[in-house]
């Protein structure tokens, strides 16, 4: 196949061009050329800033191509842009969506037909914790009226893994192999839940090989932290309710990646309903291989601004040392 990629440097847009050459198709990738831009250099890069016309007037004589994948959309005016631009110049399009397009997640556990999330202003392009998950529904609705039935949609959970700069599952391999007494959220069974960026880059690009269309949710195996941390490595861990948490400002999903409270209550425990996309080959490689390939890299990758809003060892003594008061 010939494929194009919007984006293509940066984590998942990465290893879908890795993915891609390692089965034998040819890559083109579209990006700013600021990211990575040592990345692929033997490859065919078009350069310009896809949220403008004259950013994406550079695609007017590119291709054709067989699929072109969108890692980097997230406003649906920006979306429109490049798929208008290209439903002449390629079959399919597939667009990297989000589990969080759905209204109820991760209240309860939804299937590709759970209720979407909507916005009641859709011109507006600020992307927060509020309209996230939105306005990638109107993104994918671009997509599709661009390619009607040749529009893929990937909805992932949270991705992790190597070449992750987000800090958000990188934490919990770095935090154990710093040693000492860690503080988990809730309990040995409070659910996680998250996917291997290589393997959901790998399946993927299998996906269009086959020709798929559609909406697939792509997360991984729900999985309590005691998993985890045991695949860390850990040895020492303390395990504090997420009422205590939530008290003493600890926030979720930030100064404790992957935590997402109140999970465990609930029967479902949000898990993403991923059986479609296993029935369409999507595997995973073991826990352990995940860990020590994201740590290996974490060390080997000096970041200047990492886990700045990570839990801090200091904030981390502070919380079990209240912790254990109060179990006195």
């Amino acid at each position: 196949m010939k494929l194009l990629i919007l984006g293509g440097t940066v984590f998942l847009g990465r290893h879908l061009a890795i993915a891609a050459i390692e089965r034998g198709h040819e890559v083109t990738l579209f990006n700013r050329g600021k990211s990575g831009p040592e990345l692929f250099s033997d490859l065919p890069q078009l350069h310009g800033d896809r949220k403008t016309e004259e950013g994406v007037a550079v695609l007017d004589n590119a291709g054709p191509f067989d699929a072109v994948i969108d890692t980097s959309g997230y406003v649906p005016r920006v979306v429109k842009l490049s798929a208008e631009k290209l439903k002449e110049k390629a079959k399919t399009y597939c667009f990297i969506s989000s589990v969080s397009v759905y209204k109820n997640w991760p209240e309860e556990a939804c299937d590709e037909n759970g209720t979407l999330a909507t916005i009641e202003d859709p011109t507006v392009e600020e992307v927060t914790g509020e309209t996230y998950g939105a306005l990638k529904v109107l993104c994918e609705e671009e997509a599709e009226k661009a390619f009607p039935g040749n529009a893929l949609i990937i909805r992932p959970g949270l991705i992790v893994g190597p070449n992750d700069i987000s800090d958000r599952f990188g934490y919990w391999p770095r935090r154990v192999a710093q040693g000492g007494e860690i503080l988990a959220p809730g309990t040995p069974e409070t659910p996680f839940q998250f996917i291997d960026v290589r393997d959901l880059a790998e399946w993927t690009i299998r996906l269009l090989e086959n020709g798929a269309t559609g909406a697939y949710n792509a997360d991984g195996p729900q999985i309590p932290i005691k998993a985890l941390l045991d695949a860390c490595g850990a040895e020492q861990v303390t395990y504090v309710s997420e009422a205590f948490l939530e008290e003493k400002g600890v926030t979720a999903w930030v100064e404790l990646p992957v935590w997402i409270p109140g999970l465990a209550d609930k029967p479902a425990g949000g898990a993403t309903d991923c059986s479609k996309a296993i029935a369409a080959g999507l595997a995973y490689r073991p826990l352990s291989e995940t860990v020590a390939d994201t740590l290996a890299w974490e060390n080997a990758t000096p970041r200047e601004n990492a886990w700045k809003r990570a839990l801090t060892p200091e904030k981390e003594a502070e919380v079990l040392q209240a912790w254990k008061a109060q179990q006195t």
